[in-house]
């Protein structure tokens, strides 16, 4: 059904979406990101569907963005570029207003835009082994898609610890900072996320979908004028030469020229 995704539903109705790019860390194509909504509309839609658990396979939840694919956008035009940045906050959005519980259980490490995908995640549960960080900064680039999602979920004060820095912090510290519910040794992961889908098998999955979307209208703002404001940031940025030179590091294996 979708190229860079596994889903498969249970007879209780638990829907579980694995992002299945294990050999890239699952990091986020443009086709992830098309298969992701593509996912978060069918899922929302499937009255069958009472749960979605968000997972990953392999090693690592998400890297983030595919780097490939970023790097992509320094040679197209503007209109192209804000294009691409769409898809990304598209997916976010599909997922955050998604009618059913979505719980992700993060089996290893989250950086970049995969920090984003915890965000948006009602519940998160992670292995105490993953690592997590925001690590946009290191290549030039802002986290600006993820940003209000982030923002929500950590609060502004918590998320400047770790929204600039491209600091590498523990599943202990992503508890603190709100990232995570908790973290539980990886042998016990599984446990700990049915524990966490069991009590909505007993709730009416109307009144589910109506209180998820009262929380999000009494949470902070994330409108169409928020989301474009943080697409039009994105492209900026993968028009700068410091996101040209961040990348162009990163694939020739140096450090960039601001590293000391």
């Amino acid at each position: 059904m979708f190229d860079t995704l596994t889903l498969k539903t249970d007879a209780r109705g638990v829907a579980t979406l694995t992002l299945n790019r294990p050999d890239k860390h699952n990091a986020m194509s443009a086709q992830m990101l098309e298969d992701l909504t593509q996912a978060a509309v069918t899922l929302g839609a499937d009255d069958t569907v009472r749960v979605v658990v968000l997972t990953g396979a392999g090693p690592s939840f998400c890297a983030g963005g595919d780097l490939g694919w970023m790097r992509a956008q320094m040679s197209m035009d503007a209109q192209t570029r804000t294009a691409e940045a769409r898809k990304l906050a598209t997916m976010l959005d599909a997922l955050n207003t998604l009618p059913k519980p979505l719980i992700g259980a993060l089996q290893g490490n989250a950086f970049g835009g995969g920090v984003g995908l915890a965000c948006v995640c009602d519940v998160a549960i992670a292995a105490g082994s993953a690592r997590f960080g925001l690590t946009e900064t290191r290549l030039g680039l802002i986290p600006a898609t993820i940003g209000p999602y982030v923002i929500a979920r950590m609060g502004e004060g918590r998320a400047r610890r770790v929204f600039m820095s491209g600091r590498i912090f523990d599943a202990a510290e992503a508890v603190d900072l709100g990232i995570l519910a908790r973290a539980v040794p990886a042998a016990e992961l599984e446990e700990a996320v049915d524990r966490e889908v069991k009590p909505y098998l007993s709730c009416a999955p109307g009144a589910v979908a109506a209180a998820k979307k009262l929380a999000r209208d009494l949470g902070p703002r994330i409108d169409a004028a928020l989301i474009d404001h943080t697409i039009a940031a994105l492209a900026e940025r993968w028009d700068g030469a410091e996101a040209v030179e961040g990348i162009d590091a990163f694939f020739a294996k140096r450090k960039p020229a601001w590293t000391v």
